[in-house]
């Protein structure tokens, strides 16, 4: 995953509560889940305030399968999905986009 493909996501789940400006309302923060250990982070700008948006630069390190010379993330590895947390569970896209 990279900054291509949550745009992609977006555009896909356009008009539904599977992108954020639309389910922010409902409690949904962006998150990021790695389906491989079952981590979830939150979506942060670069000083750890969380982000409104999906941002995948400032995610853990040991989840890129790039980096930039700055240091931020540029693509993640396999397994690593855009979703929400709401109360401490993680929903993909998908199940958002069908409240």
């Amino acid at each position: 995953m990279d900054n291509r493909t949550l745009q992609l996501e977006n555009l896909a789940f356009a008009g539904t509560a599977g992108v954020s400006r639309n389910n922010r309302a409902s409690g949904f923060t962006p998150a990021f889940l790695d389906k491989k250990t079952g981590l979830i982070e939150i979506s942060r700008f670069k000083n750890g305030q969380p982000s409104p948006t999906h941002i995948i630069s400032w995610l853990p390190s040991s989840w890129a399968s790039r980096l930039a010379s700055d240091g931020s993330v540029e693509n993640l590895k396999p397994g690593i999905i855009a979703g929400f947390v709401r109360d401490g569970v993680f929903y993909t896209r998908e199940q958002t986009a069908e409240l």
